[in-house]
């Protein structure tokens, strides 16, 4: 850690506040944030917890948000409007380039790269999710789908559900796009006609065969119906939850597993999860950063956050044995998907962008709009998105 990291901030009449940090509201979110956080109040700092709901987390202004608290958990598609925002603080200013670095290191997959943005890293990942397929072995039995076709002929037998709410119907697209072998937004076009043709069949056909019920389910809510009733098998790709692998004794367990593999062999899937970010309000004082790189620490993340309900980022913690056994083999079962995750872009209005393309495809698979119109609108979509950017605008 580097010299003004353990360097108290300079006195001042707000130095002696608690420090506040913002967190979302599930017990994923907030459960070892907060457990953590008790240990060191009173003695070391004072730092104390804030919560909001999962809709919150993926479309709340940043701005306004850092502006409130020191501390926010957030997700890397932010990253881009927080940085032209100048509302947050480059881990480089107050952690060591040797505390990054082993933090890059160890982290699983793209998670500490994620937040990475014009050369300086913009949050610690502390929790690490990425689309995975979930189902009810139960129901599902023998006939684990391995490929999207497997799951397309699993939806002729047992109920199976997209995600369809909020931004999870165009992240399910980019999903399967990258398992077909390309990357979205390597150009202009946003994909190719023959990749955006194919991932717009599956999705209009597994959306036919999807529950009505299921349609406006965000994922904590699909996987709380999947534990709670009988009449969904199976999500293809869905944010995983290790909390829903031991669920309370009156609801039935979920097994996660790799995501669908595609033409190209890869297991397509989006990077989620969640960082903590330094906002530039904050005068983090030596206790509070020390506690931030304890969170990172091997140790934490194998032990006590796991313990906790949270999803830990250390790839050890994914690997180890005691950890895997006390989650339902969560973690090994998901490895090879989360160490290939995609990692969404981060420029400044891409969210605005998202949430656009995700209602043009909600729009479009319900009233079974033509291909070609909606390859055409979220191609115009993503141009005016870059055009923006290029030009430093912030709306689309």
């Amino acid at each position: 850690m580097s010299r003004e990291a353990l360097s108290p901030a300079a006195t001042s009449p707000e130095e002696h506040r608690p420090h506040l940090g913002l967190t979302w509201d599930h017990p994923r979110g907030y459960q070892a944030l907060d457990a953590a956080a008790r240990l060191i109040n009173g003695r070391a700092t004072t730092l104390l917890w804030e919560r909001q709901p999962l809709e919150g987390f993926e479309s709340h202004p940043i701005g306004e948000l850092a502006g409130r608290y020191d501390l926010l958990v957030l997700d890397h598609p932010h990253i881009g409007e927080a940085v032209a925002l100048g509302c947050l603080q480059p881990l480089e200013a107050v952690f060591s380039g040797e505390q990054i670095a082993a933090w890059s290191k160890h982290s699983i997959g793209p998670a500490m790269a994620s937040y990475a943005w014009q050369g300086q890293h913009w949050a610690m990942p502390l929790d690490v999710a990425t689309q995975v397929m979930a189902l009810r072995r139960d129901l599902v039995e023998d006939a684990t789908p391995q490929s999207w076709r497997e799951v397309v002929d699993l939806s002729g037998r047992k109920p199976v559900a997209l995600s369809v709410a909020g931004p999870h119907i165009f992240l399910c697209l980019m999903s399967i796009a990258v398992a077909t072998g390309e990357e979205p937004g390597a150009s202009d076009l946003l994909l190719s006609d023959d990749t955006f043709g194919a991932a717009l069949a599956l999705l209009e056909e597994l959306y036919r065969r999807s529950p009505d019920w299921t349609l406006h389910l965000n994922p904590i809510g699909l996987l709380e119906a999947m534990s709670t009733r009988d009449d969904l098998a199976l999500i293809p790709l869905v944010y995983g939850y290790v909390n829903y692998t031991h669920p309370a004794s009156d609801c039935h367990p979920i097994a996660f597993v790799d995501a669908p593999a595609g033409a190209s062999g890869r297991r397509g899937s989006v990077l989620g999860g969640t960082g903590i970010a330094i906002t530039r309000r904050a005068r983090p004082d030596r206790a509070l950063l020390q506690h931030l790189a304890w969170l990172m620490s091997a140790e934490m993340q194998r032990g006590f956050i796991p313990l906790h309900g949270g999803q830990p980022s250390h790839r050890e913690a994914w690997s180890d044995a005691a950890v895997n056994r006390n989650s339902g083999h969560f973690y090994a079962s998901t490895f090879a998907t989360t160490e290939e995750a995609f990692v969404r872009p981060r420029f400044d209005g891409y969210i605005a962008f998202q949430n656009r393309a995700a209602d043009i495809l909600r729009t479009a698979l319900s009233e079974r709009t033509a291909h070609a119109r909606v390859i055409e609108d979220l191609r115009r979509i993503w141009r005016a998105a870059q055009h923006q950017q290029a030009n430093n605008g912030r709306t689309i």
